[in-house]
């Protein structure tokens, strides 16, 4: 009998998710996860959120629940995945601590995601210490549960490679196999990221342009309705662009009926239709989508005692496998000085 592989991916709660997270790593995590090849751990890394929301530790509380009822909504379940909260997992901080000994700073200075993840949130010569390590934070989290496997998108290859470098190191520097270098699993082209309402490049909680997986059904069509098009379209009878048309983006990856779209498109880029007509048909194209997964938010929601249970038992088995990495791990060193 073949092994199964092991998954482990997750996200930082610093809000309540949104279609682009569906997009990008809900809908395969739940693919992944009803395929019965994989043993998936997913990971709310409340940790690593506080590394540039220290000040702010309630926006991470609050966000917490928030993120597990999406995971749950999409189809996320927990008697098939492990939900587990990255703070509740001791045995990742000291895990972190030996890995930073391998590591040097010039080698995290060089990681092509850190920087630009300091240009983006303008830090300047003042980098929290703990945002500049999660690199390493993020192999000690792949690394604890012998992840073969982790889903990321294309930028966050370097992170994976740190991850491939610190568990060669340790394994050869102590002369025993025990870390896992992961392997990513990445997204179907051209299905990893979706714009913004605003047509921006990227949908994100900071920009406030995108539609979450709880919005309501009259909150996402006011935002269907001010979605970004083609600015030069401004009579129904000129002909438009649907390149870069933020509405025709959306009904690529959400409607099932390509002969439509195609149809849609052909009408548009002829001229004869006009934007309001094709958000009207996108808005029952995406709360078809999203109908079923405010519903079942909404039941889960109502039983927040039971979420917290969920997210205590996944936490609990995950302690069981991480403390017994970083016993492998400390025997290995030869740091278990009192067995």
């Amino acid at each position: 009998m073949t092994e199964k592989k092991v998954i482990l991916t997750g996200d930082r709660p610093t809000g309540k998710l949104h279609i682009g997270h569906y997009v990008g790593s809900l809908m395969n995590r739940v693919k992944l996860q009803n395929s019965g090849d994989y043993e998936s751990y997913i990971m709310i890394a409340d940790q690593q959120a506080l590394t540039d929301n220290a000040r702010d530790p309630e926006k991470i509380r609050n966000s917490l629940i928030q993120v597990a009822l999406d995971y749950l909504a999409v189809g996320i379940d927990p008697e098939k995945s492990t939900i587990l909260v990255q703070s509740q997992i001791p045995a990742l901080s000291e895990l972190t601590m030996h890995y930073l000994n391998l590591v040097t700073v010039s080698r995290l200075n060089r990681n092509p995601t850190v920087k630009t993840e300091i240009k983006q949130k303008k830090f300047g010569q003042s980098v929290p210490a703990g945002f500049f390590i999660y690199p390493v934070s993020q192999a000690a989290d792949i690394t604890a549960f012998k992840a073969t496997t982790v889903p990321v998108g294309e930028d966050q290859e370097p992170m994976l490679e740190q991850t491939r470098e610190i568990a060669r190191s340790f394994n050869s520097i102590y002369g025993q196999q025990i870390l896992v270098e992961p392997e990513g699993y990445f997204p179907p082209k051209g299905m990893g990221r979706i714009p913004g309402l605003d047509g921006n490049a990227k949908m994100s909680k900071s920009l406030n342009n995108a539609i979450y997986l709880s919005d309501d059904e009259d909150t996402i069509n006011k935002k269907i309705m001010s979605m970004y098009t083609d600015p030069d379209h401004i009579h129904v009878s000129d002909p438009g662009k649907v390149e870069g048309n933020t509405v025709f983006t959306y009904l690529d990856i959400f409607d099932t009926d390509t002969q439509k779209v195609a149809d849609l498109k052909a009408e548009y880029q002829h001229g004869g239709l006009g934007d309001v007509k094709i958000k009207r048909y996108l808005n029952e194209v995406l709360q078809a989508e999203l109908a079923p997964i405010r519903a079942k938010r909404e039941t889960y929601e109502s039983d927040i005692e039971g979420v917290y249970d969920i997210l205590k038992k996944g936490s609990e088995k995950a302690n069981v496998v991480a403390n017994q990495t970083l016993k492998e791990v400390q025997d290995a060193m030869g740091i278990n000085y009192f067995g």
